[in-house]
């Protein structure tokens, strides 16, 4: 995702998020929208906090691993 000349985005569309972690749109915004997955809102839109997908990733491989 990242090239020398471009800086990461801090926040990302549901459809990055989505490609990025190789679900569906849907998937993310359902999440979103329960607050199981991190969002911020800006007006209408829905971001994404890219530290806070890594985070949300990062528990659940560790909720996998308990079991």
């Amino acid at each position: 995702m990242s090239d020398t000349n471009q800086i990461d985005k801090l926040l990302l569309r549901p459809t990055e998020a989505a490609e990025a972690l190789g679900v569906s749109r849907a998937f993310v915004y359902q999440r979103a929208a329960s607050g199981e997955l991190p969002s911020v809102r800006i007006g209408k839109a829905v971001r994404i906090p890219a530290d806070a997908l890594k985070n949300w990733i990062a528990e659940h491989i560790m909720e996998v691993s308990k079991r």
